[in-house]
């Protein structure tokens, strides 16, 4: 079947009252990023509804890709037809004749938007179910639940035809809840909780901690990978690279084991904070899930979080591990986080770790530090890459924060 327009129904945005434009633009040019790759798609956004006019783009091709965008509740591949009986009876027939196996219910459910058409909706739904039932007279028609229902619109320009409702991603179109700093550290959990965060409408810069030469460019790129899986959603994230090497050494150097992983999560948590400043974000987004390892206990995070009074959002803080894998595993980011390249919080990762790290004891050792300076030297050598689906295309950008 050669579609040319695909008819998207909107998710929450019914709900937002005045907001709601701005939420239904947003959502155009997240779906016009995530198919870029369609350079002949027409894109028009109305208020109840979005079309996009293949224009000869192939719809196997476009209908995976929208069903990740956030904000779509569902959608229909189109067949568009002149605005007469005859062609829609045409049509119609032509449909059932294709998809119909001699087992299924059918219903006809027209809607008309241009009133002057000659039939209303409920003419135009006998007209056509006669029609159908002409051409397969053993077919029952069923209103409630049918196998196929069959859908007419009558609008200004011409009639349109579907018989599949496809399910979006549903929740809110990226970049509708503002901006949040995701700390990707290349593990299984921080890729699911930028995926939540995502859903609810954040858009998302990953933030991530890399100490060559103790991590490799492997582990370096798997975070980038992932980062990847993540772009089909939005368009494209940018990738932050933060260059840890000299804070860990000389955490390692000046603090006792027990609080190495205590005071490597207040550094990371400073600089993702001062990230969040120059790039203008309102909050910082992790993929803790409580009392999975050291650092996420209750104890810790207290004592992690003293650092900043900026948001922190965990999606995952409550899952356990096998929901977080089963996430992982939806949205394929799962094989890619097990692969063992090594990130930087697992190799200066102590032997026995402090599960309740004493805050005193904490703000003590951190005197030794010159951590005004570290953080200066850290931050002018941060790398800012765009992330794009396929890596189709990759824009390079350094220390550019204006």
């Amino acid at each position: 079947m050669q579609y040319t327009e695909i008819m998207v129904r909107y998710g929450e945005l019914s709900t937002k009252g005045k907001n709601r434009r701005s939420f239904i633009m947003q959502l155009a040019q997240n779906v016009r990023g995530a198919l870029a790759e369609f350079p002949n798609l027409k894109i028009h956004a109305d208020r109840d509804r979005m079309h996009i006019l293949l224009n000869g783009e192939d719809s196997r091709l476009v209908l995976p890709k929208l069903e990740k965008v956030f904000g779509i509740q569902n959608f229909s591949p189109s067949i568009r037809v002149e605005k007469n009986l005859t062609a829609l009876k045409q049509m119609t027939q032509q449909i059932m004749e294709e998809i119909y196996t001699g087992k299924e219910t059918f219903k006809i459910t027209a809607k008309r938007s241009d009133h002057s058409f000659e039939l209303d909706s409920h003419g135009l739904q006998q007209f056509l179910g006669d029609a159908v039932i002409d051409s397969f007279p053993e077919i029952k028609a069923q209103m409630k639940r049918p196998d196929i229902n069959l859908r007419v619109e009558i609008r200004r320009d011409d009639a349109y035809l579907s018989y599949e409702t496809i399910k979006g991603a549903g929740g809110l179109p990226v970049g509708t809840s503002g901006r949040g700093m995701l700390m990707l550290s290349g593990g299984i959990d921080s890729p699911v909780a930028g995926y939540l965060a995502m859903k609810r409408g954040v858009e998302i810069e990953a933030v991530h901690f890399a100490s060559p030469p103790y991590t490799s460019e492997q582990a370096l790129q798997k975070a980038k990978d992932l980062t990847e899986k993540l772009t089909p959603y939005v368009g494209g994230i940018q990738f932050i690279e933060v260059p840890f090497t000299e804070i860990q050494e000389e955490i390692k150097k000046r603090s006792p084991q027990g609080y190495w992983m205590t005071l490597t999560r207040r550094m990371m948590l400073r600089l993702t904070d001062a990230i969040r400043e120059m790039r203008h974000g309102l909050v910082i987004i992790n993929g803790e899930s409580l009392g999975q390892v050291a650092s996420q206990t209750l104890h810790s995070m207290v004592a992690i979080n003293e650092v900043t009074t900026t948001p922190i959002i965990r999606p995952v803080v409550t899952m356990d591990k096998n929901e977080i894998i089963e996430l992982a595993e939806k949205i394929d980011t799962f094989e890619l986080a097990i692969q063992p390249f090594e990130d930087c919080c697992t190799i200066f990762a102590p032997p026995q770790p402090k599960t309740r790290p004493n805050l005193e004891k904490v703000l003590e050792l951190e005197e030794r530090f010159d951590i005004d300076g570290l953080m200066e030297r850290c931050l002018a050598g941060l790398k800012i890459e765009k992330i794009l689906p396929e890596q189709a295309e990759k824009s390079n950008e350094f220390a550019d924060f204006l």
